[in-house]
């Protein structure tokens, strides 16, 4: 994938282009996006994994002004018939669960990783949908069997309907009305209202991208340096030998409260502990992924990452899977090839240190990636 090359899937306008004019800014409707493009799931598929264990999944229903919603995971009879007009199946994490949508998903990928969140596909009968609404994240909106009408409207009234279990928008005032047949596409930044409603039977793939609150990141960055952190051998204590004599003993020490800011602040300064600590939240799966255990590498094998695999990286270091790891010189170049490819052949594996291969084989055995075919 070139930047400044045009791209059929971003309607002939270069991935600098896309992300320059309208990332973030305002939509773009793509006809063709992906020509000739069938559905990489079918209705039978869809169904039968939204009554898995560990599929993220739900059923909205719309019957007159009333709207019901359940969570997964659903027996094939406890759905509504196929027949019964306005409802819809939402799965979530299609792209860790079937490698013809990861493939999908990787197309996006000139986009940063660490942004990207996952690829959820809605089935919906006639007149089926979610009501207007608002994401707090970009998505794109690609139909991929039968036809969905989008209408949208740009951030205004967020005013939500009462009495409801989903965030629908009380007022909501489309400005442009489109029907999207199946390879067509809809890129839409955060806070634009739309509502896709089923014309017939469809089936829509929404490729979402992650949008971590900064109180919500703060959290779990700081969680993890907690974890991480190792208490000194050598731990000074707090000591106060020019404390005088108080009448309030319950009144905390200023000094005492200075030695603890000190070392807060002390340890929030280390540029390291923050990236690698960071680096480990952003390449963390959701707690729904889990791994099949492998197998160690073969002499003269490439590999290539398993599709639930998220692999980062910055300056120092490599992340995988929530893990940290130190890297540099030929080792740190060739795993960031692994991870911005998502593949290494055998000639370059070979070139790694015998600890990179070590780690490639934990790797391995832990289901985390697996060999290429000959």
């Amino acid at each position: 994938m070139t930047m400044t090359d045009p791209m059929t899937l971003l309607g002939g306008l270069s991935p600098a282009k896309f992300m320059r004019r309208h990332w973030q800014k305002r939509p773009l409707l793509i006809r063709q996006a992906m020509p000739g493009l069938t559905s990489f799931v079918s209705r039978a598929e869809l169904f039968a994994l939204a009554g898995q264990e560990g599929v993220e999944s739900r059923v909205i229903a719309h019957q007159g002004k009333g709207w019901t919603l359940k969570h997964g995971p659903f027996a094939r009879r406890s759905l509504p018939p196929v027949s019964q007009p306005a409802w819809t199946l939402l799965v979530q994490g299609l792209d860790t669960h079937l490698d013809a949508a990861h493939e999908v998903l990787s197309r996006f990928r000139f986009v940063p990783d660490a942004r990207l969140d996952d690829l959820m596909v809605s089935w919906a009968s006639d007149g089926g949908g979610v009501g207007p609404h608002v994401d707090s994240y970009d998505v794109f909106l690609l139909q991929i069997h039968g036809q969905r009408r989008w209408r949208i409207a740009p951030p205004g009234d967020a005013t939500l309907v009462d009495g409801v279990p989903l965030k629908i928008l009380k007022h909501f005032e489309p400005q442009d009305d489109w029907v999207l047949d199946p390879g067509d596409m809809l890129y839409l930044p955060p806070g634009w209202g739309h509502d896709g409603v089923a014309v017939g039977e469809c089936m829509t793939a929404s490729i979402g991208f992650r949008a971590a609150g900064r109180a919500e990141l703060r959290d779990e960055v700081l969680q993890r340096m907690l974890d991480s952190s190792e208490r000194p051998d050598l731990d000074p204590l707090y000591r106060d030998p020019n404390q005088p004599a108080t009448d309030q003993p319950a009144l905390i020490p200023a000094a005492l409260r200075e030695f603890a800011a000190r070392e807060v602040a002390r340890w929030l300064a280390e540029p390291q502990a923050l990236a690698c600590a960071l680096g480990e939240v952003l390449s963390d799966p959701k707690p729904s992924v889990w791994f099949d255990s492998g197998e160690p590498l073969s002499t003269g094998q490439g590999v290539r990452l398993d599709r639930r695999t998220r692999m980062l990286y910055d300056e120092r270091h490599v992340f995988i899977n929530g893990e940290a790891f130190r890297a540099a010189g030929r080792d740190a170049t060739l795993m960031r090839r692994l991870a911005d490819e998502r593949t290494l052949p055998a000639a370059r594996l070979a070139a790694l240190s015998d600890d990179a291969r070590e780690l490639l084989d934990q790797w391995a055995q832990a289901g985390w990636l697996h060999p290429l075919p000959d």
